[in-house]
């Protein structure tokens, strides 16, 4: 501290700033110091005495790589750091790549430097989110300058530029070579290279067709060329017998009388977009319902047709249309078939589902099919109204000997030493079904599990059960056929024709009717 006045040292002593100390300080912690602008000429000085060097610039010889021409910027600040300042990369011909720095980057290097005096610069290590920072903005950097100079939109870095932009980053941040590798920029060079190959868009290729360039992802605009359907037409005639059926529905004229009905040969490209979406890790859930919206004729015709057994039918459905094994694409089906207009269609089935269910529980206690449901927690509850229904709704026929009571029908309760698999390979229905264990529930239909759900929904179990029933064109089990008919009248307001009643329907319904003082 020599070379400073006696009050500047004062100052810097008042601060316990010691001689090793100031060689830290930076010039925000010169203005702390020396506030105003008075101190201008005292906070020169300090830093002319913290920082020797920048008073006496000095020109560098440019140093030559093998591919690019490397221009040093200023002279470094360390004997340590004599390539530390490189950061543009000058190559023959345009651009002038420059190295991504910011105020934290410049902090984080700075603090190597600063631990290089004392010889530990190895427990500074770059954090991952400034290092990500730096190898997305130089590589968006370099992107930008490379078309911005050619004026051609499909330019990329070469290899070789990488591999030099590569060795100046390691050079300027030395913190982030590869002491272990014999080539010290071999991380930072693959994590440019990554992030590039993330940046490549494919060019689509131009065709013949006027309509390339429409949205890729509108599927409203999926009706082909006359010539492309011919094409479709072609490939579903030429592909094996079990796409034929699921692909070419001729003989669906009675699934739908509308007038703007899609052809066959279009419904059967829709189905292989489906398909192809289905396999995804991740499809859009809102394309797949928009391709089931456009699909519909030609996959109720399969479903509806007769060529499916009823023990078969599930496994045939689900194999063809994977994505029904999701309730609410389940619970879409159901609307597309009963009121395909109604958007708010599953919510207003879900209230009338709690209404309905909010009267059974009295209608319950007061034929003594079930105890109040006050001590009973939510779970409880659900349960036992399940339990209760077919007691209260009764059918003609008993259940299966081997079944038990008739609610066994569309719900298990899972006992501690029962095994779900060996359960349902035992079912002699094929009907949808609601296993519980205690902690979650999985809807099966026959033999086959199909998906699960949180045991928060119990209470709209007998929804997702009555979903099935429509999506897979199952008929209704004997001993609880009653019960089931009239979830479908009062809770889906789906309408029964009057010659399918039978007197046990129509006495369950007067009774709730009266019951209601409907």
């Amino acid at each position: 501290m020599e070379k400073l006045d006696h009050v500047t040292v004062s100052i810097l002593t008042a601060a316990c700033i010691d001689e090793p100390m100031l060689l830290t300080l930076s010039r925000e912690d010169l203005r702390d110091l020396f506030p105003g602008p008075e101190h201008f000429l005292t906070r020169k000085r300090v830093w002319s005495v913290i920082h020797p060097e920048e008073d006496h610039p000095v020109t560098q010889t440019p140093e030559t790589y093998s591919s690019p021409r490397v221009v040093p910027t200023a002279r470094p600040q360390s004997p340590d750091a004599k390539k530390s300042q490189q950061k543009t990369l000058q190559l023959p011909s345009p651009p002038e790549y420059v190295v991504y720095t910011d105020s934290e980057l410049e902090q984080c290097r700075k603090s190597y430097y600063d631990l290089a005096h004392v010889s530990r610069e190895h427990e500074c290590v770059m954090s991952k989110e400034l290092r990500c920072r730096l190898v997305r903005n130089t590589i968006t950097s370099m992107v930008s300058l490379l078309r911005a100079s050619e004026g051609q939109m499909e330019r990329y870095p070469s290899k070789n530029e990488i591999t030099a932009m590569a060795k100046i980053i390691m050079e300027y941040y030395p913190m982030l070579k590869d002491n272990d590798a014999s080539v010290k920029h071999e991380s930072i060079n693959a994590k440019l290279l990554k992030r590039l190959q993330n940046m490549k868009t494919p060019v689509k290729k131009q065709g013949p067709t006027p309509d390339r360039g429409r949205p890729k992802r509108r599927l409203t605009d999926l009706s082909p060329t006359d010539k492309e359907a011919d094409d479709e037409d072609a490939d579903c005639s030429s592909s094996s017998g079990a796409s034929n059926l699921l692909l070419s529905p001729a003989s669906s004229s009675d699934a739908s009388t509308s007038s703007d009905r899609v052809s066959p040969q279009i419904q059967a490209r829709l189905y292989r977009r489906l398909q192809e979406m289905c396999t995804k890790p991740k499809p859009n859930q809102e394309d797949v319902s928009q391709l089931l919206d456009l699909e519909f004729d030609s996959r109720r015709a399969f479903i509806d047709s007769d060529s499916l057994k009823e023990e078969n039918r599930a496994s045939h459905i689900l194999d063809a249309y994977p994505c029904f094994k999701e309730l609410h694409h389940v619970l879409g089906e159901l609307r597309r078939i009963l009121d395909p207009h109604n958007n708010k269609f599953v919510s207003q089935i879900k209230q009338r589902w709690q209404e309905f269910c909010s009267r059974v529980e009295f209608y319950g206690v007061s034929k003594k099919a079930m105890n109040p449901p006050m001590t009973m927690d939510k779970t409880e509850a659900h349960l036992a109204l399940m339990k209760a229904l077919p007691t209260l709704f009764p059918s003609p026929a008993h259940p299966p000997k081997k079944m038990g009571t008739a609610a066994d029908a569309f719900l298990h309760v899972l006992k501690p030493t029962e095994d779900p698999d060996a359960v349902l390979q035992k079912r002699s229905l094929s009907c949808p079904v609601v296993m519980f264990d205690g902690c979650k529930c999985v809807i099966a239909v026959g033999n086959l599990p199909v998906t699960t759900f949180d045991k928060e929904k119990l209470g709209e179990a007998m929804i997702y059960v009555m979903a099935y029933f429509y999506t897979l064109h199952l008929t209704y089990p004997k001993c609880v056929a009653t019960l089931l008919s009239v979830i479908q009248t009062e809770v889906l307001q789906d309408a029964i024709h009057e010659r399918d009643t039978t007197s046990y329907y129509k006495k369950a319904l007067a009774e709730w009717y009266a019951f209601i003082g409907k």
